[in-house]
């Protein structure tokens, strides 16, 4: 199984998206439709970087999972 690579631009860019949606909020809070219109944006954007932050979990996990197996073998092999 080839190991996958966590994309640190990508988490980058979630992170800064997300820091880029306060300042909508906090401008609309005046206009209660400009406010609604950001807070849906940024329910978006934040579900976008929820779903990135599992891409990466999920892909840490795997490697784990192949390491452990790896030593596993490993260890198996040393004990026959």
């Amino acid at each position: 199984m080839p190991q996958q690579q966590i994309d640190i631009n990508q988490l980058n860019q979630v992170k800064a998206n997300v820091t880029l949606t306060q300042t909508p909020i906090e401008k609309s809070s005046s206009d209660p439709t400009m406010e609604q219109e950001a807070i849906k944006q940024a329910a978006q954007e934040i579900a976008q970087a929820q779903s990135s932050v599992n891409q990466v979990y999920n892909t840490v996990q795997a490697q784990q999972a192949e390491r452990f197996w790896g030593l596993s073998r490993l260890i198996d092999s040393k004990q026959e």
